[in-house]
Formats: C-alpha cells, structure tokens, sequence
C-alpha cells in the first residue's frame, strides 16, 4: 500500500525557510494536488518527496518506509515533469523504455511494458517517432508513458500541462484523470491552476508561504474555506471580500452593516464579536445576481462586461469597492450602466481580522 505521510517537514536554504513544518497524511490511490501562488513551496515540496531535494528536518514515508536520505531511483516514485525531457534523437519506443534499459531489464519485458503503457495513453502509432514529429500533447503522453514503464507507488506530476495550448490542457487534464481511475495510483500533482486542482484533485493542499493552509476535499474546500486565502483562491474568478462592522449579535446570528451594502444579517456563531468590531463579509461572483432597479443589496456603475456566450461577467463599483458578478448570459449590459445586483445571506462567508474563518 503506497501511502505517503509527511511528518513535521522543513525545508531551509541557509537562512531562508521555504517548507515550514508541512503535516500530510495521504491514502493510497488518492489523487493529491498542490496548489497556490508561485513561490509558495509546492514545487519544493514534490522535490522533497522525490529525493531531489535533501529534508532540513522531519520525515518523508512512502509506504510505511521512511525515504529520508535514498536516492530517487530507491523511492519507487516516478516523476513527470514541466518539462517533457524527451532525448530528441530517441524514438518514442526508447525514450519510454529507457529507464528500464538503464535499471538492466530484458529486451522482452521492457517491449511488453512499453507497449502496455502505449495501449494506455492511445499512442500505439507513435513508438516509431522522434520527439521532433510530436505535438505537445503527444510529447507530455510520452513523458507520462515514461512513468507508467517503471510501475511507482506514487507518480509526481510538477506543473505538466503548463505548456500546452487551452485546448491540449483539457484533453491531457482528462488523459491524466482516467490513467488515475484506470491505475489506481497514488498521484501527486504540482499546479497553479486552481482549475485543474477542483477538476482533478481528491484532496487539494493548499499552500502559502510554505505552510499548508487547508487540506481537504475541493468542495470543501469552495464551501468551507478556512481563511481568506483559501477562499480568494479557490473559485474563479475570485471571492469578493466586502468589509463590514458589527452591528448587533445574537447566539446564532450576526447583524452586519457597510455603505457598501447597507445592513445584513447572516447566520454564524457570534462569540467573542462585539458591536463595532469590523469584519470582511466574503460572497463569491456566482451567487451574486442581477436585481430589479432598487431591489437589489448594492448597485453601482458597470466598470467591466466580459460576454462569455453562457455566462457574463461584469465588475462594479460599489461604496468604493469593486465587486465582481457572474451573471446569466441572457443579461445584457455595457460599461456605464447602473446595475443593481442581490445576494442570499446564507451564501456568505465572515472573516475575522486576522483573516480566519467564522463558521
């Protein structure tokens, strides 16, 4: 069973503290991705698990055994990176079964795996090919063929769908998750597409400033952030994040006010808020609707209208804030409209000062 644990790991360069006590404890054949803003230590963090990078302190388990100090060959991990890395004067055939023939396996075995791992990403007439003769797409299949040859406990993805086109990246994102339901792997994925994290992801670790800020489920993770930065980053486009004062509580609810919306009521335990304590009210742009003229909780001026066939996006500004709305695609509106737009109280999220989660 290739379960992977990260136990209180820290990864320094001098002075420098990148990985700041990571805690993780992932099932075998769980689909994992990391995610979050570039410098936030996921890449870091995959390197650790491969062996490319030495742990400054805690321990890395891959199933049961602790790898700290083995060589990335020893970790029975196999790596796909951003990168296809594809030796231009092999063809597909050899560079997929290279591995094999360094690791000193038979001619015959290494022809039948390669071309099980050819049936599987549907590239059966490819094997005679130069990586020149490829697309991306085709070229990021071999890359994964590469790691499908070596039969790991746990395959490492680091950011492979950032070279493709738009529409490459969908149709790969799809190829990688059937190979998970058809493997049955333990995967690890390196992305900063929140997309491809709710899209692909079992569980999603969201990282900042190397600490993991909420581990969980993707919807969970969209329903229940626990702090602001999980909830502006999770979700496209982003939360809107409205600030607001306390106007009164009771055991079960809080009465809210702003200029911004004027007064509010929205169900969250209100222990230890006071009035006149200021809080961020968070609505995300899909639950945000388009209102009768005076009816709505906010109006303002259209600054952005972005027609997307189904959907419509626009921004407004309202009390000084600007707030981004999905809207239906039915709804017509240019740059200079007043636009009125509601929202139910039960769709919103409270964050204290310090950014955390009322809930």
């Amino acid at each position: 069973m290739a379960d992977l644990v990260l136990k209180d790991v820290l990864k320094s360069f001098g002075s420098v503290h990148i990985i700041k006590g990571v805690n993780l404890d992932i099932a075998h054949g769980e689909f994992i991705v990391f995610v979050g803003p570039s410098g936030c230590g996921k890449s870091t963090l995959l390197r650790l698990i491969a062996g490319l990078e030495e742990v400054t302190s805690g321990t890395i388990s891959i199933g049961g055994r602790v790898v700290n100090g083995l060589p990335p060959k020893d970790r029975s991990i196999a790596m796909v990176f951003q990168s296809y890395a594809l030796f231009p004067h092999m063809n597909v055939f050899d560079n997929v079964g290279f591995g094999l023939k360094i690791a000193g396996e038979p001619r015959e075995v290494i022809e039948t795996k390669v071309k099980e791992a050819a049936r599987i990403l549907k590239m059966e007439n490819l094997l005679d090919r130069k990586p020149s003769q490829l697309s991306g797409g085709q070229r990021q299949r071999v890359a994964i063929g590469r790691a499908i040859v070596r039969n790991p406990e746990v395959f490492l993805f680091d950011e492979p769908l950032s070279n493709l086109d738009a529409a490459l990246r969908v149709n790969t994102r799809a190829e990688i998750a059937k190979l998970h339901r058809d493997l049955g792997a333990t995967m690890i994925y390196v992305t900063h597409d929140q997309v491809e994290a709710m899209t692909l992801a079992d569980k999603i670790a969201v990282l900042d400033g190397g600490v993991v800020q909420q581990f969980g489920p993707p919807l969970e993770l969209y329903h229940h952030p626990r702090n602001m930065f999980v909830a502006g980053f999770i979700g496209s486009p982003r939360m809107n994040f409205i600030p607001v004062t306390v106007a009164g509580t009771s055991g079960t609810a809080v009465a809210l006010q702003s200029p911004v919306i004027g007064a509010l009521e929205v169900a969250a335990p209100a222990d230890g808020l006071k009035p006149g304590d200021g809080l961020t009210l968070g609505i995300r742009p899909e639950h945000i609707r388009k209102a009768e003229e005076g009816a709505g909780r906010l109006s303002g001026p259209v600054e952005l209208v972005e027609q997307l066939g189904a959907q419509t996006g626009i921004e407004v500004k309202s009390g000084g804030v600007t707030v981004s709305a999905v809207l239906q695609g039915t709804e017509y509106l240019s740059v200079g409209d007043q636009a009125s737009l509601s929202f139910e109280p039960a769709d919103c999220h409270l964050f204290r000062q310090d950014g955390t989660a009322i809930r």
